[in-house]
């Protein structure tokens, strides 16, 4: 198949989904600009920032992106790219970009409060305590499969008959590693060479005094920022940082989006094949559901919830930017995650694929990523592969430090939630932000150090999944109670409440309990008893609320 025929098809869909689908929430939620927003409100000029929506949107984009709409779709394609591209298009539109514009919505009408606190002021304290504890855990799993594929990153070595490039003539270094010569792509980036210029003592004292592996090195220095990182004023890192940073990936998507257009042209067609069910199966797991949770964040994301709640909702100076950044951000995050499908099913030999992402131990998506991209900016625009190869870790490796430091900051601020409620008289120590996210660093480290990456992913994936089904049930409470329509948010509710579900039940029997992997068995059993708790009290609180029984909240 023609590389642009998932392009020509899926355009139209994502433009429909944002001038058509998008209006309908406006209506539905009653969007006026004349009601004023927590960022004017509450303005302290830390958390609480009335933004330019360019710029917030670039926040916003850089914060749900990340690594997710890269990593997903490139570890998924092995099923084939027809299924992926199906579920990136119509998951973008009618599930991830409606629980990203009505998460917003509902947050910014509650005061810039995250869903957990919406869920329970709506449905009572015992709603609240248990989708916090849930959050918390799913955050867990976010950060700690985003410092390995940061660390992998910065580590990355490509052997050099998959680049299909001469290199001898080139700038870079060339290892022997296990008797194959590889180049050393990774480690470039703006953000990494801040570190390294930061922490250049430390580096050498952990690689040369104390013989420290360089992957765990950089686990190290990422997990020392993103403590810092999670309580300074936004305006001093977050926002300026995600500005500059968001052009890079604009950049980068704009010149495969260009470089498809050229190729596809030209004749390109797909090295992936159409289906490869069998090969997923055997590597992965069954289609259904593990496609579901294997693409992740290119479809929809709970994670962009948090992002919503704890960050954008505080800096929305209009409600009528919501679509904009809610929605808009939610479908260019697909069309990310559809260019990088059609780079890794077309730049790449298809066999070089699989052994650097899905060998029989570790694996290495981002790389596969970046030599998706190196080989399609070469059809198409005549680039050299290294050197697209090293933009693709570029664009990867800000990213993914990104999503990092933004997934910890938000598990600060849901930590310090969870103490409020359950002590009277919060600790001073719990009150302190370097107490709660280093709490957050050292069990996401923890978890990177011990696990690969697809172990880290099916779980981050199902509980990340899970999570957007348990926000737009929240948010179907709370237009429930405001008696307003609510099957919009409803259906794609309890269908990644099955799917997500039943990936979690499938992952702990067939890959955590032949590992007896103990702390992932222990963390998938208690993301499904929460989320069935607040499963079951939802249920309860919509019926009633249906039929007009006018519920009160437990606790109130």
């Amino acid at each position: 198949m023609n590389i642009l025929l998932p392009l020509v098809i899926g355009l139209p869909v994502l433009f429909f989904g944002y001038f058509v689908y998008a209006k309908y929430i406006d209506r539905l939620f009653a969007c006026d600009d004349n009601r004023p927003t927590p960022a004017n409100v509450q303005r302290d000029d830390v958390d609480f920032v009335p933004t330019h929506p360019f710029v917030l949107f670039g926040h916003h984009f850089a914060s749900i992106a990340g690594g997710g709409p890269i990593i997903g779709p490139t570890l998924a394609i092995l099923f084939g790219f027809v299924p992926v591209w199906l579920w990136i298009i119509l998951g973008a539109v009618f599930l991830g970009a409606v629980h990203d514009m009505a998460a917003l919505f509902t947050s910014i009408r509650e005061k810039g409060q995250s869903i957990a606190e919406v869920a329970g002021a709506t449905m009572g304290r015992g709603v609240s305590l248990v989708m916090l504890a849930f959050t918390v855990i799913m955050l867990l799993m976010v950060t700690s499969v985003f410092l390995k594929l940061t660390a992998a990153s910065l580590t990355s070595l490509v052997p050099v008959a998959a680049l299909e490039t001469p290199v001898d003539n080139l700038p870079v270094a060339i290892v022997n590693d296990g008797g194959v010569d590889k180049v050393a792509i990774g480690g470039i980036a703006s953000t990494s060479v801040m570190i390294v210029t930061l922490f250049a003592p430390l580096i050498g004292w952990l690689l040369y005094k104390r013989n420290t592996n360089i992957l765990n090195t950089w686990m190290i220095l990422l997990s020392i920022y993103t403590i810092f990182a999670a309580g300074i004023p936004v305006w001093l890192v977050l926002q300026p940082r995600d500005f500059t940073n968001v052009f890079l990936l604009y950049g980068g998507m704009g010149l495969m989006l260009i470089a498809s257009l050229i190729a596809g042209i030209g004749g390109l067609s797909f090295n992936a094949p159409a289906f490869n069910l069998a090969q997923g199966d055997a590597k992965i797991g069954p289609i259904f559901p593990l496609l579901f949770i294997t693409v992740a964040c290119g479809a929809i994301s709970g994670f962009h919830s948090l992002v919503a709640g704890g960050t954008s909702a505080k800096q929305i100076k209009k409600e009528s930017h919501v679509r904009q950044v809610a929605y808009g951000g939610m479908l260019l995050e697909g069309l990310l995650a559809l260019v990088v499908l059609i780079a890794v099913g077309s730049g790449v030999d298809f066999t070089h694929y699989v052994n650097i992402v899905h060998p029989d131990k570790g694996g290495n998506p981002i790389l596969g990523f970046a030599l998706g991209m190196g080989g399609l900016l070469y059809k198409g625009l005549g680039i050299n592969v290294v050197i697209g190869t090293v933009f693709g870790i570029l664009m990867v490796e800000g990213f993914v430090v990104t999503t990092l430091d933004t997934a910890v900051r938000l598990n600060r601020y849901l930590i310090e939630e969870l103490w409020s409620l359950l002590f009277k008289q919060v600790p001073a120590i719990m009150k302190n932000y370097l107490f709660n996210s280093s709490l957050c660093v050292l069990a996401m480290y923890g978890l990177a150090r011990t696990n690969t990456i697809m172990d880290l992913w099916k779980i981050f994936g199902s509980a990340n999944q899970l999570l957007a089904a348990l926000t737009l049930i929240a948010v179907s409470a709370w237009l429930a109670l405001k008696g307003r329509k609510f099957w919009v948010t409803l259906i794609p509710a309890a269908f990644m409440m099955v799917m997500t579900m039943t990936a979690l039940v499938f992952v702990f029997f067939k890959d955590y309990l032949p590992k007896s992997n103990w702390v992932l068995m222990s963390a998938d059993v208690l993301l499904l008893a929460l989320s069935l708790c607040v499963l079951v009290m939802s249920i309860k609180f919509i019926s009633q609320n249906k039929s007009g029984g006018a519920p009160k909240p437990a606790g109130a």
